[in-house]
C-alpha cells in the first residue's frame, strides 16, 4: 500500500479544454488500482466523471469496451478528442454520474468524482473547472450517491474503484458500500502537498476542524469494493 506520493502512472499525452481537470495525482493513484485490476476484452468498464478521459483510455489500451461521463460538456469534448488521438473507442457520454447508462451494468466501475469540501456560501457555475472538485459542505455530495448505487451498477462480481481525499472519511464511506452490500477495502492511500484549491481554503478547513495547525498534506484514498 502506498504511504507516500503516488508515482505517476503512464497516461499517455492528454489534451484538456480549458476548464476540465487535468490529470494529477488522485488520478495518478486510481490508475494505479486499475492497472492492478485483471482487464480482459470481455469486460465493461465505466468511467463516471471522466474529465480528460485518461482513465478510460487505460481501460480501453487494455481491451475492455468502455463508457464514460461526465456532466461538463468541454470535458464530454475532452475525452472523445483524447479517445481519437490514442485511436481507443471509447463512449462518452454527457450526464450527471450514471445518468446516460442508467440500464447498463459494468465488470469495473472506476471514479474520481469532486471530492474537495466547499463552504455553503459557494456558487458552483458548470462551465468552470471547479466543478471538477466542489462537492458540498463535507466533501460527500457525489461520494455519497456513488455508493448508494453503485452495486445496483455493478455486475456480479464487479468491482468499484473510487478515489477521494481523506478529509470525506474512507470509514464512513466503507460503512455506506459495506450496508449497500459490498465487500469493501481500502486499496491504496497516497499523501501529497495541498495543492491551489486545498491551499486557498485553508483557513475555513481548519475553521471547520477537518485540517490541523499543523498538517501541510492531503490523504488520498483508494476504495475497493466489490459485489458479490
Amino acid at each position: 500500500m502506498t504511504t507516500a506520493a503516488a508515482r505517476p502512472a503512464d497516461l499517455g499525452k492528454l489534451w484538456t479544454l480549458p476548464g476540465v481537470y487535468t490529470p494529477q495525482a488522485d488520478t495518478h493513484l486510481l490508475a494505479q488500482a486499475l492497472e492492478a485490476e485483471r482487464i480482459t476484452e470481455d469486460m465493461d468498464v465505466l468511467d463516471i466523471c471522466t474529465g480528460s478521459g485518461a482513465l478510460a483510455l487505460l481501460a480501453a489500451r487494455r481491451g475492455a469496451r468502455v463508457s464514460a461521463t461526465d456532466i461538463s460538456w468541454r470535458a464530454v469534448m475532452t475525452a472523445r478528442l483524447n479517445a481519437a488521438r490514442a485511436g481507443q473507442r471509447v463512449q462518452v457520454w454527457r450526464g450527471d454520474l450514471t445518468g446516460p447508462v442508467a440500464q447498463q451494468r459494468f465488470d469495473l466501475v472506476v471514479s474520481n468524482p469532486p471530492y474537495v469540501p466547499t463552504p455553503h456560501a459557494h456558487r458552483a457555475r458548470r462551465h468552470r473547472a471547479e466543478i471538477a472538485w466542489n462537492a458540498g459542505h463535507g466533501g460527500r455530495r457525489a461520494v455519497d450517491r456513488i455508493c448508494a448505487f453503485a452495486r445496483d451498477v455493478l455486475r456480479p462480481r464487479g468491482v468499484l474503484l473510487m478515489v477521494h481525499s481523506g478529509l470525506c472519511g474512507a470509514e464512513e464511506t466503507l460503512g455506506k458500500l459495506t450496508d449497500a452490500g459490498l465487500h469493501c477495502t481500502v486499496a491504496d492511500r497516497s499523501s501529497v502537498p495541498f495543492g491551489p484549491v486545498m491551499t486557498a481554503r485553508l483557513p475555513w478547513l481548519r475553521a471547520q476542524g477537518l485540517i490541523g495547525a499543523d498538517e501541510d498534506e492531503e490523504e488520498l484514498v483508494v476504495i475497493r469494493a466489490e459485489r458479490g
